[in-house]
């Protein structure tokens, strides 16, 4: 213990006189270490690299060239296998074995260059060529090689060989503007790094020694002379067999540079704007994504013949909002648009939100399915909507107002619902383009007046699904936030928040009804029988056509899927016969076609009860209705009673209507009478045949025939501006009636002015003065109308 005590006091006076006796050797020592340590800095390689995306199984999909013009892919994550063994082979036989420097090889390449007065060979390993790389190609000098060796050293510290590997077979110089060994694989041979062949990788190993060797058609002889050695070298040391061997040697060198694949040129740009010189690897489903890109161009083929030039097509999943195919555009030129991403750019939307409001409606308690909208000639305002095919049924049900996609109905409902608070609740999904007041919209909103992007339509759409979905995955319970961005890259996932009992936005029923209705539009030519084969899919649907035919739209979704389609020409030029059923659903279709099978919605019972309404009406059910149980989204509503059944009075034929002052109470038979109020009615019955008008009163019995007429047109309030024939005078104004009893004479009068009489076609040619009128018709039991128009 003393010795050991002395030992440690000698040895503690020894360094304190080494350090008193040497400050100036100690300090350098320390600078010296310090220097050693920094001496890289902490990111070696800055230059720009190429955005690159893939598809989830880590298919190229397509890469857009760095910023320094250089086609210069992001670090790989492995080197593969059989380049890696080319490249040992060929530069650097003692890798793994030496600290950065190889000394037997740097005394040979010293050796070799003083007897030929020149620099004929190189003695650097890997680990210093990974430094000139880094340091961009500085003059070879022996000052130089010193200092890459010290480097060399460092970066043999700082990193494993196999990172140093990674980093060479990424940076290095494989001629022209291609660097790194997988933009070389790709622009050389057509292939992912892991697919090259023992030849191609040997071709590959020898061009960063010397990479103007690949240019096509020049020295091509070099080239395969410097693989061939490669390969024999490869044999020898059994890493391959003699066929193998034998038959690398007959493969044919590169001979024109393969294109980089543009396979998802739109989501390429998008994505490069938050991941710029970065490697995505997305949820695209490579094989989908082909199959789309092949029908969107054969429907353009088609389309075109219609001067119709783009479309665009977005696929997700509903469970986990993954883009699946993202098509942005169509093959088209430039001189139309085809580099504008579709998906992305905001649009008249058409008919597209007619859903979110009878959601909406339904959600609130302020519709059934089955309750009658009106559909007649409109004018709320001065806004005068209609319908796409310019006729009116009168009253219809609407789910089937939905499902035709009928104007006026779901302008109407509009009107009673609120523009503003549906326009407040379309905050709910962030509709970018829908981002001013309700105000500036109007009624419009439903029909197109607003824009925005198949983007945020189909992510809309799916948080609907994933909304139902959820509530009957956990037996009643919603999530906070069923409203996420279609996610793009695959290492993120979806957080949907915290379950509870109350909804987030729309509850479950009223999204099941809706989408029941969806399943129910029309589909195009070809699929009109879909319900009658075992085969077929079950798809809620719905198209949109704006103003002018310049946008056609259809979103279709299942319980796992959502495509959303968009068609029309980039610069907002319209074509006749550009609709959304014509255009959009025959592409959607085939897209559903290619998609694996996907089960119907489930119906959330729990959300449901089971209610009484008219069966004719679809509004409650009074005493005079026929009434039938319906299930409807289980919430305190506000529907009214059927007003539209009335009980009436008839004679014992049942022929004439009747009462106290002209029949016996024990004559007269009473009955439950579906009525429609007149304008109704005129259009009802003409595809109703089955409707019947209420029985005329007995000529024996007194009092007035109620009042059966409304005008057709034109409307109350009106301004109307009368045109010119090619004679140059100017055409009559055409008034309309409609009459309950058509063998009912109209006395017509303009401002008090009896103009004339009309008997079963209530219509009548009148030529006003401009100004002010007022329009009276009046029938034969005394009931009349009237209107007030200005003509200019």
């Amino acid at each position: 213990m003393i010795l050991k005590v002395k030992y440690i006091r000698s040895f503690r006076n020894k360094t304190g006189i080494f350090f008193r006796s040497h400050p100036k050797k100690i300090l350098f020592v320390t600078i010296s270490a310090i220097f050693y340590y920094f001496c890289l800095p902490q990111t070696l390689f800055k230059a720009p690299t190429a955005t690159v995306i893939e598809s989830a199984e880590g298919t190229l999909l397509g890469a857009k060239i760095a910023s320094d013009g250089q086609w210069r892919f992001p670090e790989i994550d492995s080197v593969p296998y059989k380049f890696q063994q080319c490249i040992l082979l060929f530069e650097d036989e003692y890798f793994y074995q030496h600290p950065g420097f190889n000394p037997v090889a740097m005394a040979k390449a010293l050796a070799s260059n003083l007897r030929k007065r020149k620099t004929v060979r190189g003695g650097s390993t890997l680990t210093q060529q990974v430094v000139r790389l880094w340091r961009q190609e500085k003059k070879r000098s022996y000052l130089e090689k010193a200092v890459e060796l010290l480097l060399a050293t460092r970066l043999e510290w700082r990193y494993t060989k196999d990172e140093i590997l990674k980093l060479y077979a990424s940076h290095a110089p494989f001629g022209g503007n291609v660097v790194g060994l997988e933009m070389a694989a790709w622009r050389y041979f057509g292939l992912q790094p892991h697919q090259l062949s023992w030849a191609e990788a040997a071709t590959l190993a020898v061009l960063p020694n010397a990479p103007s060797l690949i240019y096509p058609g020049k020295n091509q002889s070099k080239l395969e002379a410097k693989r061939n050695r490669l390969l024999k070298k490869i044999h020898q040391h059994h890493l391959i067999d003699q066929t193998t061997y034998e038959l690398a040697l007959l493969e044919a060198l590169p001979q024109k540079p393969f294109s980089v694949p543009q396979n998802a040129p739109h989501l390429l740009t998008y994505g490069s704007k938050k991941w710029q010189g970065q490697r995505l690897r997305t949820n695209i489903n490579a094989q989908l994504q082909g199959q789309v890109n092949g029908l969107v161009e054969k429907h353009y083929k088609n389309l075109k013949q219609n001067q119709v030039h783009n479309a665009a097509v977005l696929v997700m999943d509903v469970h986990t909002r993954a883009v699946l195919s993202y098509v942005g555009n169509t093959p088209t030129d430039k001189e139309h648009e085809k580099d504008v991403d579709m998906v992305q750019a905001n649009r008249s939307t058409g008919s597209v939100l007619k859903p979110l409001l009878y959601t909406a409606m339904l959600d609130a308690g302020e519709l059934l399915p089955d309750m009658l909208v009106p559909d007649v000639p409109t004018q709320i305002g001065g806004y005068t909507p209609e319908n796409f095919n310019e006729t009116y049924s009168g009253a219809v049900k609407a789910k089937v107002a939905l499902a035709r996609s009928l104007n006026i109905p779901a302008v109407r409902l509009l009107q009673s619902y609120g523009v503003k608070k549906f326009r407040d609740q379309l905050d709910f999904f962030n509709l970018r383009g829908i981002n001013k007041a309700a105000d500036h919209y109007g009624l419009t909103l439903i029909l197109g007046g607003a824009e925005t992007n198949l983007w945020d339509l189909c992510k809309t759409y799916a948080a609907l699904a994933s909304t139902l979905n959820h509530y009957t995955s956990t037996s009643g319970t919603y999530y906070s936030n069923e409203v996420v961005a279609p996610q793009l890259s695959k290492n993120t996932s979806v957080h949907f928040g915290q379950q509870s009992p109350q909804k987030s936005f729309f509850d479950a029923g009223s999204i099941y009804l809706t989408f029941d209705a969806m399943k129910e539009v029309n589909r195009p030519d070809g699929n009109e029988s879909w319900a009658f084969y075992d085969s077929s899919k079950e798809i809620a649907w719905k198209t949109g056509t704006s103003f002018g035919n310049k946008d056609a739209w259809t979103i279709g979704l299942t319980k796992d899927f959502v495509v959303g389609v968009w068609v029309g020409n980039a610069d907002g030029e319209g074509r006749p016969d550009l609709t959304g059923v014509s255009s959009a659903a025959p592409i959607l279709f085939d897209v559903f076609d290619v998609l694996p099978p996907s089960a119907w919605f489930t119906k959330p019972l729990d959300e449901f009860a089971p209610i009484t309404v008219c069966t004719q009406s679809g509004f409650l059910a009074s005493e005079a209705c026929p009434g039938k149980t319906i299930d409807i989204p289980n919430k305190r509503n506000g529907i009214a009673v059927c007003s539209y059944h009335q009980w009436v009075h008839l004679d014992a034929n049942r022929l004439f209507r009747v009462h106290a002052s002209c029949e016996a109470l024990s004559q007269m038979v009473t009955t439950s009478w579906f009525v429609l109020p007149p304008l109704q009615e005129f259009y009802y019955k003409k595809a109703h045949p089955e409707y019947q008008n209420v029985p005329p009163l007995r000529a024996d019995c007194l009092g007035a025939e109620e009042s059966g007429m409304a005008f057709i047109y034109p409307k109350d309030k009106s301004r109307i501006s009368l045109s010119k024939n090619f004679e140059g005078t100017y055409n009559e104004l055409i008034l309309k009636v409609a009459h309950r009893r058509s063998d009912t004479k109209v006395f017509w009068y303009l401002d008090d002015r009896f103009i004339g009489e009309t008997l079963h076609f209530h219509e009548l040619g009148v030529l006003p003065d401009p100004g002010n009128h007022r329009i009276t018709a009046v029938d034969a039991y005394g009931n009349e109308v009237a209107i007030e128009i200005t003509i200019d």
